[in-house]
């Protein structure tokens, strides 16, 4: 039996353990493991998790058992300190020698800490281990603030990490952009802003000189002069090679850091392989899982004797959410390898930014960059990968609709059968068609059955759609689950809650999910619960968005906004003065909407229900502009005022409006009245739109406005007011309970079998018999409405969450000001 020496313990060295004992020849070799740190293998990719309360056993890649079972010796707290090349013998720091046949060094990497002044104080750490979590964790439960050094993928992954500890974050970049080798300059510049509007400082161009402050740091002084305070600071800025074991047995290291290995992964020692971040390959050293993952499998490969792909380099495109915000590269994102054609969408509004470039001579795509957008990515990258023929018009790549469709009309089944679906485990379409032809239907069970999707995660969404296309083929009905943890649909979860009778998330997950749940699966949740029992969101605060959870909509520069509800846009010159004297009291930026509202901007969290509680005794609630629900219903003057009006637009867009008010929905709506066909309040755009006429009201539905508008569609016409209203009760119950997640009302009609027509049966004609338990459902809604900011602030226990730092009753300082046209705007972010 040969002897396998694995030194590292980390997430390639625990795939090679898995590949090589996964074999039909793993039992003819004996493994043994060498880890220092006190845990088995765990999940890097998703470290920040712990800062929002995955536990360190959730992380692990396979529990300790999992080693015994496979007959691997697994001695973790125990340093490798040197390598006896002629007698093939290891030595650790117990002063034991263990002799090997192979030694597959898969030693990692450490983090890359500057040569700069102070970096020995107290207050300073790095971001790689979950002991180095740990210490994070303790320090910023006594402090303000941090900074983070790195505004690349681990650099924003540690600012994550600092806002989930409620503190005060700063990013400062060396480059002057983020995320210098996966954006370009736009790309990189609408990420900035992004994560300026959830409260983060970006600090680009600064070369950091010293770590003020005397025991403890209390700032960073710049080359340039500058300097930022802040109580904490976290090294994200790069890595370096774990090859201090070269040292001392003639082994080849870079100049640059790592083992230099040949394109069998072989050092200049054949018996000794180096796989992972520790392994330079061609003077590369690949930071990645997938790569890691890949060197692994043809290591194994060449120790069963099988077949071995030359590792000559490898596709570094990636995909992530950081801290929110949907980022992508893929392929040559900046165009550099050749000559190209480049095509740009852009949309700051929603905070979208898509780019693409096509080879000017092969006429291909040869990459991209995404942000705020990513649900085009794995097609995108498969047609990279496998040099697929553009579509007639390249731009629809971009431009196509979010789900299976996007890739401008390429689906899943115009892939090749090649090609490579799950790259760190290098998984091909046609391997998972084998899994799902041989009976599996779950995401999950093709996750662990083929073990794609196990590493970083990105190739998932075109898992989803490679089994729901290919469950299609087979003629079998295909559910359309919320994530992986709920094996339901939305529509499913909605009917559980209610048969049930579930409040809350936890009780939701206990009874039919599994896991932790997710960013996907938690917001929807929330909406279903409110939907519901339309109780409070605040009592599911901790699975909401931000905007929900306090209530209103975060600004760039960390304010807040405050939208109180103006129904039909009519209000009183009275509740004008108390508008006008509270954005007086408070500086807040003043602004009339479209909406027909006036929005105050500028608040900070701890002011809100002060403002709210101003608002509220003068008669105002909460108008909504933060939640999934009902925005606004827009009117003209109507027969009022106006001489071409023929009804009263104002009263119907009132009662309108406080019918449905607090709304919890798929998405937002909007509506409108307008007095006569004239259409001044542009009712024909909106979720529902009434429109006065001669005979009463003619009724549209599914009118969107945003990056793709869409007219709305005549549902009824010349219908009196409480049949009018009859309707829209019908219509928007019935888009609750059968819309997807995040779908406005046109892209529900859209998807709807029989669209309009049958729309028109279910809502006039009741064709399905529930236009009455519709209407019933509604009415419960409307007898339970509360709102939101009113119970803040009479709850002091809610009253109490607002605030910006869980252990500081100070506001944020860093929320600064300019003023512009006599109103203040907030002042880019900067330093002192």
């Amino acid at each position: 039996m040969k002897k396998v020496i694995v030194v590292g313990n980390g997430m390639v060295g625990f795939k090679f353990c898995e590949k090589l004992k996964e074999s039909d020849r793993g039992g003819d070799f004996s493994v043994t493991v060498f880890g220092e740190e006190p845990w088995p293998a765990y999940d890097r990719v998703h470290l920040s998790s712990y800062f929002s309360g995955t536990s360190a056993e959730e992380l692990y890649m396979a529990p300790r058992s999992w080693y015994v079972e496979n007959e691997i010796e697994l001695r973790t707290k125990e340093l490798v300190t040197s390598i006896d090349r002629e007698a093939k013998l290891v030595r650790t720091h117990q002063g034991l020698e263990f002799s090997y046949d192979y030694l597959i060094l898969a030693t990692g990497s450490s983090a890359f800490i500057p040569r700069i002044n102070g970096v020995e104080k107290k207050g300073v750490f790095v971001y790689r281990t979950l002991e180095d979590l740990e210490r994070i964790m303790a320090y910023g439960s006594k402090v303000g603030s941090a900074a983070v050094i790195g505004g690349g993928l681990l650099g924003l992954e540690a600012a994550k990490a600092v806002l989930d500890m409620g503190l005060e974050a700063h990013v400062v970049e060396f480059a002057p952009r983020l995320m210098p080798r996966q954006l370009d300059d736009c790309g990189a510049s609408l990420l900035k802003s992004k994560l300026e509007d959830l409260g983060i400082g970006i600090h680009l161009g600064k070369s950091t000189s010293e770590i003020t402050g005397e025991l403890a740091m209390d700032g960073l002084s710049f080359s340039d002069g500058t300097e930022l305070r802040t109580d904490m600071l976290i090294i994200s800025a790069g890595i370096k090679p774990r090859d201090e074991l070269a040292e001392g047995c003639g082994l080849e290291a870079h100049p640059r850091g790592g083992f230099v290995v040949n394109e069998r992964l072989q050092t200049c020692d054949e018996s000794i392989f180096a796989i992972g971040e520790a392994a330079s390959c061609n003077g590369l050293v690949y930071g990645l899982i997938a790569p890691g993952v890949e060197m692994a499998r043809q290591v194994v490969n060449q120790l069963l004797g099988k077949e071995v792909t030359p590792f000559k380099g490898y596709d570094m495109s990636t995909k992530l959410k950081l801290i929110g915000v949907e980022v992508g590269s893929f392929g040559d994102p900046m165009g550099d390898s050749e000559p190209v054609e480049t095509i740009v969408f852009e949309d700051k509004l929603k905070g979208i930014y898509k780019r693409i470039n096509i080879s000017r001579k092969t006429k291909k795509l040869v990459g991209g960059v995404l942000v705020g957008d990513t649900s085009a990515y794995g097609m995108l990258l498969q047609m990279v990968q496998n040099q697929m023929v553009l579509p007639p018009n390249p731009e629809d790549l971009i431009l196509g609709t979010r789900g299976e469709s996007s890739g401008g009309g390429l689906g899943i089944d115009s892939l090749p059968d090649t090609a490579q679906i799950c790259s760190c485990e290098n998984i091909c379409k046609s391997s998972l068609c084998d899994y799902i032809n041989s009976g599996i239907e779950d995401i999950g069970e093709l996750k662990t059955q083929s073990k794609a999707g196990t590493g970083c995660g990105g190739c998932v969404p075109l898992m989803n759609d490679l089994l729901k296309h290919q469950l299609k083929a087979m003629g079998k009905t295909v559910k359309n689950v919320v994530c992986e943890h709920f094996d339901y649909s939305r529509q499913e979860l909605l009917d559980i809650i209610k048969v049930k009778e579930i409040k809350t998330y936890k009780a939701l997950l206990a009874e039919v999910g599994e896991g932790d749940g997710c960013e996907v699966c938690k917001p929807l949740v929330a909406s279903l619960l409110a939907s519901t029992w339309n109780e409070l969101v605040t009592k599911q605060d901790t699975i909401q968005d931000t905007n929900d959870r306090y209530l209103a909509n975060i600004q760039k520069g960390g304010s807040y906004s405050v939208v109180p509800r103006i129904p039909a846009g009519e209000i009183t010159p009275e509740k004008l003065i108390v508008i006008g004297e509270i954005a007086k009291e408070y500086g807040l930026y003043t602004k009339i909407t479209g909406g027909q509202r006036i929005d105050m901007f500028g608040a900070r969290i701890d002011q809100l229900p002060d403002i709210w509680e101003k608002l509220i005794d003068a008669g105002f609630e909460s108008g909504h502009a933060y939640g999934k629900s009902l925005r606004t219903v827009k009117s003209c003057v109507g027969s009022t005022w106006c001489r071409y009006g023929v009804q009263d637009s104002v009263t119907f867009a009132i009662e309108v409006e406080e019918r449905y008010r607090g709304l919890r929905s798929p998405h937002k709506l909007k509506g409108a009245v307008s007095g006569c066909t004239r259409e001044c309040a542009e009712a024909q755009s909106k979720d529902f739109g009434i429109i006065a006429t001669e005979k009463g009201w003619n009724l549209y539905v599914c009118g969107n406005g945003g990056t793709k508008p869409q007219h709305a569609i005549l549902l009824a016409n010349d219908i009196d007011k409480e049949t009018c209203v009859k309707y829209i009760d019908r219509f928007l119950m019935f888009y609750i309970k059968t819309a997807e997640p995040l779908n406005r009302t046109a892209t529900w009609l859209n998807k709807l079998d029989g669209g309009i027509e049958y729309l028109k049966e279910v809502v006039v004609n009741d064709s399905l018999g529930i236009g009455e338990d519709l209407e019933k459902e509604m009415q419960f809604i409307i007898d339970t409405y509360a709102c939101e900011w009113a119970e803040v602030v009479r709850n002091p226990e809610l009253r109490a969450k607002f605030k910006h730092f869980v252990n500081a009753e100070e506001p944020d300082p860093s929320i600064s000001f300019q003023e512009t046209r006599g109103q203040k705007v907030p002042e880019a972010w900067g330093v002192k």
